[in-house]
């Protein structure tokens, strides 16, 4: 759509060139140029792609060739057609990206040919072609500038896109399992080098199928999505939080012994008794969570110290849930 507004502008602009450079065929040819791009504008706006796409090929196709064949191959008009090649090999599956390359290869190479044997039709004086050749090298310049740009942001957006949808659970925004056991392992790696502590906390949604079983999944799907906010905000910036299962959840604090991991884990718990659940599940449901603690140790691998939390998160589990229990030594 911006490539059409631009496209359309510069038509506007040739218009006048062409009748000031005495050349009105192809100031009139502009004026349904226009018209061809305004109608491209509102099929984009309106999802009719194909029909944009085609009102596009044909006006610059057809645009060149009149330009070319009334003013000559100097004009710079063939240049135009270059800027279909980052389209074709961007947006074509590649069947079909053979075939349109080859047909504006052949159709490129028919203009200049033809222009051997023709003399242009409606030529105009040296130094006007010169400004139209000027004009067009850096118009074309500028409109593949415009595309490289956008097609960057595209690589770069796609790929900042498949990167989270790689590394976080799409429900809660949360760090997915095996991202969070990527990073994991790297905390375990600095402990064994540096012997810093790390804590261990793996949270568990108290009666959560109750949850879904009495006021749907969507609502079950709200309350978890609110849950790993709630984590995210009373843990700190550099602990990492995790979706480890349904409704289970692994944080892992840096620099953070058992002591301080179950004062961050009881932190937690008590944002969940003061949070109003009624505002995401209604009624007077009440969401509490149970926590499991553990601390890294020497010779620990990851699933071991996981495996203390998660006996731990059992006990809580026995012991009444909405607790914070720590491992056994």
């Amino acid at each position: 759509m911006r490539c059409a507004q631009i496209a359309g502008s510069v038509d506007v602009i040739f218009f006048f060139l062409f009748h000031a450079l005495g050349s009105p065929i192809l100031a009139w040819v502009n004026v349904v140029s226009v018209a061809m791009y305004a109608g491209a504008y509102y099929a984009l706006k309106y999802r009719r792609n194909k029909t944009a796409v085609v009102l596009i090929w044909a006006e610059v196709l057809i645009h060149a060739a009149l330009g070319i064949v009334l003013i000559g191959w100097e004009s710079g008009f063939h240049y135009y057609l270059l800027m279909f090649i980052p389209a074709i090999c961007v947006s074509a599956a590649r069947k079909w990206a053979v075939f349109a390359l080859l047909g504006l290869w052949g159709y490129f190479i028919a203009l200049d040919v033809l222009m051997w044997f023709i003399p242009p039709l409606q030529p105009i004086h040296p130094t006007a072609l010169h400004i139209v050749h000027l004009f067009n090298l850096s118009v074309v310049f500028a409109m593949f500038s415009y595309l490289s740009s956008y097609y960057l942001r595209m690589v770069v957006s796609a790929q900042r896109k498949l990167r989270e949808m790689a590394t976080t659970d799409s429900l809660t925004g949360l760090l997915n399992r095996r991202h969070m056991t990527y990073l994991a392992e790297k905390e375990l790696a600095r402990f064994q080098r540096s012997g810093h502590p790390v804590g261990f906390l793996l949270l568990d949604v108290d009666h959560f199928k109750s949850i879904n079983d009495a006021y749907g999944h969507e609502t079950g799907d709200g309350v978890l999505r609110s849950v790993a906010d709630l984590i995210r905000r009373e843990l700190r910036a550099q602990d990492m939080v995790g979706r480890w299962g349904g409704e289970e959840f692994l944080a892992v604090l840096p620099d953070t012994d058992s002591g301080k991991a179950q004062a961050s884990a009881e932190r937690v718990r008590n944002a969940f008794l003061e949070k109003d659940w009624a505002e995401i599940a209604g009624g007077d449901v009440e969401v509490t969570i149970s926590i499991g603690v553990s601390e890294l140790r020497a010779g620990d691998d990851l699933s071991t110290a996981v495996s203390r939390a998660d006996t731990a998160l059992y006990r809580s589990k026995n012991s009444g849930r909405n607790r914070v229990e720590l491992e056994t030594v």
